[in-house]
């Protein structure tokens, strides 16, 4: 896919200048033995119970050097899986109220591995999804700034 024209991330920040809780977070998230994503749902406990202003999501989300991923030991295509993973953090995330930054890694098996790297492409998303206006994807190296 073509690359914008500024290749850095201007988040449209939905909370006031003052005070905000960022939570930040990196991949993988799921265990070495297994990819069920408790640690992705551990997080999301969190974010539920803390209601942060903005969770930034650092990849990878199923990540490449997974040892049932390198054996191709999954029950289903990788994009398949890492759509069920954000499925999980959208909505895990949407009563919270957070803006929600996803920002990809060199690792994700399901993205593109060059430098930089372009926001995760979502043309098959749920247009519920897509209208959720919290929900950002952004570059890898990300640069933001609380505007």
């Amino acid at each position: 896919p073509p690359f914008p024209k500024n290749p850095f991330f201007s988040p449209k920040l939905l909370f006031p200048p003052e005070q905000r809780m960022v939570l930040v977070a990196c991949g993988p998230f799921t265990p070495s033995d297994g990819i069920a994503f408790e640690p992705l749902s551990d997080l999301l406990e969190v974010v539920a119970r803390d209601h942060p202003d903005v969770c930034i999501l650092f990849g990878p989300f199923l990540d490449a050097k997974h040892e049932q991923v390198e054996s191709c030991q999954l029950l289903g295509s990788f994009s398949d899986v890492f759509r069920l993973c954000l499925r999980t953090i959208i909505e895990g995330t949407r009563s919270a109220g957070s803006q929600l930054i996803l920002v990809p890694s060199l690792r994700d098996v399901s993205h593109d591995f060059v430098y930089p790297q372009p926001p995760f492409p979502f043309p098959d998303l749920p247009k519920e999804d897509k209208a959720v206006p919290t929900l950002e994807f952004c570059f890898s190296p990300p640069k933001m700034s609380s505007q």
